[in-house]
């Protein structure tokens, strides 16, 4: 569901930021789990909180009409490069 970023990005101090690499999906399609680029693996809530501090890179959180908070990548308007375009793990 949103997009594809590139393997890390630089952090304001220079430190390098995680992104998201592969994604796993409920028998809906619908996002559960992100496998980041240095291997780890976090379910949802995990990968919501880090996107808000802004741990990961090249997504953020967005308020959805139904009031639930859901990640998304930051447009570019390729939708080639969404979430759910990244492999499964």
């Amino acid at each position: 569901m949103y997009m594809r970023m590139p393997e890390q990005s630089e952090g304001a101090a220079g430190e390098q930021r995680e992104t998201f690499v592969a994604v796993q999906k409920n028998g809906d399609g619908d996002l559960t789990s992100f496998q980041t680029s240095t291997g780890r693996v976090l379910n949802y809530e995990q990968a919501l909180a880090e996107v808000e501090s802004g741990t990961i890179a090249g997504v953020n959180a967005f308020k959805g009409r139904d009031g639930e908070t859901y990640i998304r990548g930051n447009a570019d308007g390729d939708p080639t490069n969404n979430l759910d375009q990244l492999p499964n793990f």
